[in-house]
């Protein structure tokens, strides 16, 4: 797949989403002076973080099965960071927490037409080297602060991309999980709620038990805190 790095662009999702030429390529920039996460989230992108959007596209690819693109960027990034000597946890659905801070979010975007993914857009926002604001100091941390010999981050980078190119499954996204099977808490538009974790279903979804009730919880509805 075709690598194109670059020192700054806004948003490195948006950037593809406006060069995309209908074949499959990856951006790498340095930083971000508009990096975004999920639910319209900023995204703190100084030099020394990797910054990178996938870009592929797809001829017979059901959208049923659209949660294998989470999963495959979510393992990725774990895969590399575990070569570092770094025990990463993915938060569901797209977090990726080293000592309970964030280190790593992803940012999916895909286009469907008539029950098929036409294309991905799979941004990663990795902390590598890069300083973190202060405000963020309880939330998030970096590969420089958690590592035992902080890599290069062209080291990371490369790891990074060699993992990107695998395909991992459903059991290997939730071998990430240690949490699973103990109470999260869950929050919605109406609140919040304690429930015990299941498992993810195939399709992407949170099922856990409040109470003696099974539920199948989407991840477009609600925001999950771990105990």
């Amino acid at each position: 797949m075709k690598i194109i790095e670059t020192e700054c662009v806004d948003s490195t999702n948006e950037y593809c989403k406006k060069a995309d030429k209908g074949k499959d390529f990856i951006l790498i920039a340095e930083r971000q002076t508009g990096g975004r996460g999920t639910k319209g989230r900023s995204f703190s992108s100084e030099k020394g973080g990797i910054y990178l959007t996938a870009v592929r596209h797809y001829t017979d690819f059901p959208s049923v099965q659209a949660f294998k693109i989470m999963i495959n960027a979510s393992v990725a990034v774990c895969k590399t960071l575990e070569r570092f000597g770094i025990k990463p946890v993915i938060r569901w659905a797209n977090d990726i927490l080293v000592e309970g801070k964030k280190i790593c979010g992803t940012l999916i975007e895909n286009r469907f037409s008539e029950g098929k993914i036409l294309r991905s857009v799979v941004g990663i926002g990795l902390n590598v080297l890069n300083p973190l604001p202060a405000e963020l100091s309880g939330t998030a941390v970096s590969v420089r602060e958690v590592a035992e010999n902080p890599p290069e981050i062209a080291e990371v980078k490369s790891t990074l991309l060699k993992c990107l190119e695998e395909e991992y499954t459903l059991k290997d996204y939730l071998g990430y999980m240690p949490w699973m099977g103990g109470e999260v808490t869950v929050k919605d538009s109406s609140g919040e709620f304690t429930c015990t974790a299941v498992t993810i279903s195939d399709d992407g979804r949170l099922v856990c038990y409040r109470g003696k009730k099974l539920l199948y919880i989407s991840s477009a509805e609600v925001s999950l805190r771990l105990q």
